[in-house]
């Protein structure tokens, strides 16, 4: 069941009903019904992989107790172990088996030795990536005493299972979330106003931007040989606004829908190809996991302190990691590796903490310098997504190196019955509304907030029927 489906249109609705009709009179009531909502979405995935949701929340719910429990550091040790341990195995042997297995037959091939791996035939449950990085938080902020374990498994249970957030995040903390869940929510008309304009700008970002920008990327990614140079630039380009459309849009839905049942959820994007710096880039691209990778990798290696040689360590493992987690294929692992390139030189020259705020532009030669690095920046990140979006490391080289030499600045054709240029107006639109609103959560709020409403909502209506792609990318994650 997919945000942007009709049958979610229904689901929706139901729940919000239900909530704040039936099951308002107590907290617990509130949560149940949630859960029972959350395991119905996601059993329109494969129920089958419910028993598997239920497991993952059951383990680190009783680890959690255990580990607060044990009299000493050997018992904590051997439940926080036996939490992470049985955590990753499942994510590894579900998403990284086969990888591994591939990869090491062809490794031995390469010496002239036949190998025949062994793969497992399996889905990949959606959303495992991010519901086994719930877990993982909650269970590693009760090992270092952060945190105390929670005893209610109803209310533990919707931390992890909760439907906004279960199959594409954005990655929650305990800390933040659970001491949510453990109060009754009030009805409180002014923020689920705020809800409705975030979910209907978030579904703007799915349906009008991104699913619109997969049709012209996918057309040019999938025949890069006989695209010009013009074309392979402008693939580049509206595959960046595709898969910035496509998961900003999920995370303002998420959010959106959680103000409507009185919940206020972490924010995972803050206008990120508006960074001056690839820093930059990282503290406002997928939010929740840059921090969770920084509060959970990256500082317990020793982040930016110690020798210039583990710096530089830690910034590549942080990034490449990342990558990893994204995908299975040696394409994302490069992702990952190319921005750690672009991060070191900010590392290196102790700029990697400079913009930490927007900055206001005005006429002068300073803001002309801060539009040239928003541009540069942007460009890096288009030559990343190349890797990001190809199948293999070959077809993103190829695909590189065709758009700096194949020549050819003319609109082309594409195989889909499109012109080159057609969605240049609308993302230069797109670009325009967001700049102007990049001190905000979502462009509709404040003035003429009714007519900007009708204008999206039309917009919807007009491009997303028609929409040749539906799936959200970060499913797959």
């Amino acid at each position: 069941m997919f945000f942007n489906s009709l049958s979610f249109a229904v689901f929706l609705p139901i729940v919000f009903l239900l909530y704040w009709f039936v099951f308002n009179k107590t907290k617990s009531s509130q949560n149940l019904l949630l859960i029972v909502a959350s395991y119905y979405f996601y059993s329109c995935w494969d129920w089958r992989f419910l028993f598997l949701l239920l497991f993952s929340t059951f383990l680190d719910y009783y680890t959690g107790i255990r580990i607060e429990k044990s009299q000493n550091d050997k018992g904590r040790k051997f439940w926080f172990w036996l939490s992470v341990g049985v955590n990753l195995g499942l994510l590894c042997m579900f998403k990284y088996y086969n990888f591994f297995a591939s990869s090491f037959a062809e490794f031995l091939n390469g010496f002239g030795l036949k190998a025949s791996p062994f793969l497992l035939d399996v889905v990949l449950p959606v959303g495992i990536s991010f519901y086994t990085f719930h877990g993982l938080s909650y269970v590693i902020d009760i090992y270092y005493k952060r945190i105390k374990a929670e005893y209610n498994f109803i209310d533990y249970s919707l931390f992890v299972s909760y439907f906004p957030l279960l199959v594409a995040g954005p990655i929650e903390r305990a800390t933040h979330l659970l001491p949510e869940i453990k109060v009754k929510r009030s009805f409180n008309f002014e923020q689920a106003k705020a809800g409705i304009y975030q979910l209907i700008w978030g579904l703007v970002k799915k349906v009008v931007i991104a699913d619109t920008c997969a049709t012209y990327a996918n057309a040019i990614f999938d025949n890069y040989n006989g695209m010009n140079s013009l074309s392979l630039i402008l693939g580049a380009i509206y595959f960046a606004f595709q898969i910035y459309g496509d998961f900003s849009g999920y995370s303002d839905m998420a959010l959106g829908m959680s103000k409507l049942f009185g919940l206020e959820l972490l924010r995972n994007f803050n206008y990120p190809y508006f960074s001056r710096d690839i820093a930059e880039f990282w503290r406002r691209w997928h939010i929740s996991l840059s921090s969770w990778f920084r509060d959970y990798l990256y500082i317990p290696l020793g982040g930016s302190k110690g020798s210039k040689s583990k710096q530089v360590r830690n910034v590549f493992i942080i990034f490449v990691v990342s990558g990893f987690w994204h995908g299975a294929n040696w394409t994302y692992i490069a992702w990952g590796f190319l921005n750690a390139v672009y991060f070191l030189p900010l590392l290196l020259s102790k700029r990697n903490r400079n913009n930490l705020e927007a900055a206001p532009l005005q006429w002068n030669l300073e803001s002309l310098t801060t539009i040239g690095h928003i541009i540069l920046t942007f460009l890096l990140t288009c030559v990343a997504w190349v890797f990001f979006r190809a199948n293999t490391i070959t077809d993103a080289y190829l695909y590189l190196k065709r758009m700096l030499s194949s020549g050819g600045f003319v609109s082309q054709y594409l195989s889909n019955e499109r012109y080159n240029y057609e969605l240049v107006i609308l993302i230069l639109f797109f670009v325009g509304v967001e700049w102007y609103n990049r001190f905000k959560e979502e462009p509709i709020s404040g003035k003429y907030s009714r007519v900007k409403l009708a204008l999206c909502l039309t917009a919807i209506l007009a491009l997303g029927t028609y929409s040749d792609y539906k799936e959200f990318i970060y499913f797959q994650f």
